[in-house]
């Protein structure tokens, strides 16, 4: 078996984390800071992020919801659009942890294989950015 990458990302946030759990889960929320996506928080959902087509990568993320533990922890299986066996196949686990003062939210994207690597250097460079977004979402009331 190949070695695998992973993208850890944390950030302390100043919200609860049934706030951030709120951000992370409601289909509208999750369109507001990552993608158009008919996700549901239930194990076993087949969900699709949408964003916009660029060159090597249609806009469709094809994703499938692994584990489910609210308000602590969410896990999805993130592909990157083809159906292929070549094609990108990580676990995106988010983990919620309480601090004081807020949240600490932690994501990894694991699985990247080194065939990946041009994900691997897209996705770890959007993620903060994209954990910038959750935070400002995760403040709405």
């Amino acid at each position: 078996m190949s070695e695998t990458k992973s993208i850890v990302v944390e950030r302390l946030m100043p919200h609860p984390p049934g706030k951030i759990w709120r951000a992370l889960t409601q289909d509208w929320l999750i369109a507001e800071w990552l993608m158009q996506n008919d996700f549901a928080p239930t194990p076993g959902h087949r969900f699709t992020f949408r964003a916009t087509p660029v060159p090597g990568w249609s806009g469709i993320t094809h994703c499938e919801v692994v584990e489910v533990e609210e308000p602590r922890l969410l896990a999805y299986r993130w592909g990157d659009g083809s159906e292929s066996a070549s094609g990108l196949k990580t676990l995106v686990t988010w983990t919620l942890t309480p601090q004081a003062g807020g949240t600490l939210v932690r994501m990894e994207q694991s699985g990247f294989r080194p065939e990946d690597e041009a994900g691997y250097k897209g996705m770890g460079g959007g993620w903060p950015r994209i954990l910038a977004r959750l935070e400002e979402i995760s403040g709405r009331d």
